[in-house]
């Protein structure tokens, strides 16, 4: 059987170089456009393959677009300015390529092609206490980049062959590693310098391993017929937790770390929120790689060479 074809923008980032990786491996044709603002090297190890292809431009290119997006099954859309400092700090990119750039892919798609797209939980806000925020909670993004992650889901929505999946806050390694992700950074920062100093620490979150979001993608490619049509949140249900239950899991790992509040400072980020993951893991998926695993991952990577991770945003 022939394997689909698929087009990934932003595929040298974060989730896409372990994606355009996992569907290497898997036999399907894969194009990533990508413009690597933040790494030349992610994809290096892909480059022998012969089902892949690297076109090196901005995913606003209308010429580029038109040219790529009509000879493949599958659109994943991932180029994006990605967490709410880097968006405050370049707001009109932030906007070009988080929205403006999603308007043109979608207007490119026959119906016949199918598009997923990986938007936030951001976009939750601040939920309600002692209340789970689901598909159906009202979005309240306390951010631009939130913002415009819901305003281009909403985009993706009106294509008749679309899957929407609300990201929780993703941890673990990548070929194109992020230091600024919550789980990454705090682990790191715990390794370098024996503590951890928070803000708000009742701030809730939920969590996803970087493998669980790939393996979820390739679960949509392959019964996309059974979910199309829907938005789902994608986490990992047993790690809806506190920054300070998180502190406390890192700990475990670090024994001499200490944890300190600092009560009077406000965080930068005020998402506060608990997510139901229910609604996709009834449709046959469900996130795995815990938390504890994770961390462990973390400090084997990190303490190989500390130095070399740094935040990259």
């Amino acid at each position: 059987m022939t394997k689909n074809k698929i087009l990934i923008t932003g595929g040298a980032g974060y989730i896409g170089s372990m994606l355009s990786t996992y569907l290497i491996k898997e036999g399907y044709q894969v194009t990533v456009i990508d413009k690597f603002d933040f790494s030349r090297s992610s994809l290096n190890h892909l480059r022998f393959y012969k089902n892949f292809q690297l076109i090196n431009s901005d995913v606003n290119s209308i010429v580029v677009l038109k040219k790529y997006i009509k000879k493949h099954d599958f659109i994943i859309p991932l180029a994006a300015l990605v967490g709410a400092p880097l968006c405050a700090k370049f707001p009109k990119k932030t906007v070009q390529i988080n929205v403006n750039a999603i308007k043109k892919i979608v207007k490119l798609l026959s119906k016949k092609q199918k598009i997923i797209y990986l938007t936030t939980n951001s976009g939750y806000g601040i939920g309600e206490k002692d209340k789970y925020c689901d598909e159906n909670s009202e979005l309240k993004p306390v951010s631009l980049y939130g913002q415009t992650k819901n305003n281009a889901e909403k985009v993706v929505r009106n294509h008749s062959n679309h899957i929407c999946y609300r990201l929780a806050t993703v941890f673990g390694y990548s070929y194109r590693m992020r230091t600024d992700l919550l789980v990454n950074n705090f682990v790191l920062t715990a390794l370098k310098e024996k503590k951890l100093t928070l803000f708000e620490p009742h701030f809730r979150r939920n969590f996803i391993h970087i493998r669980d979001v790939v393996l979820a993608v390739i679960y949509s490619i392959k019964n996309f017929d059974r979910l199309k049509n829907n938005v789902y949140n994608l986490g990992l249900s047993s790690a809806n937790i506190t920054k300070l239950d998180l502190a406390k899991k890192i700990k475990k790992e670090i024994s001499n770390l200490v944890i300190k509040i600092e009560e009077n400072k406000k965080d930068p980020d005020q998402r506060d929120y608990f997510v139901s993951n229910k609604k996709i893991e009834r449709k046959g998926f469900k996130a795995n790689i815990s938390l504890d695993q994770g961390i462990s991952e973390l400090l084997k990577i990190y303490k190989t060479d500390p130095q070399k991770y740094k935040n990259n945003y």
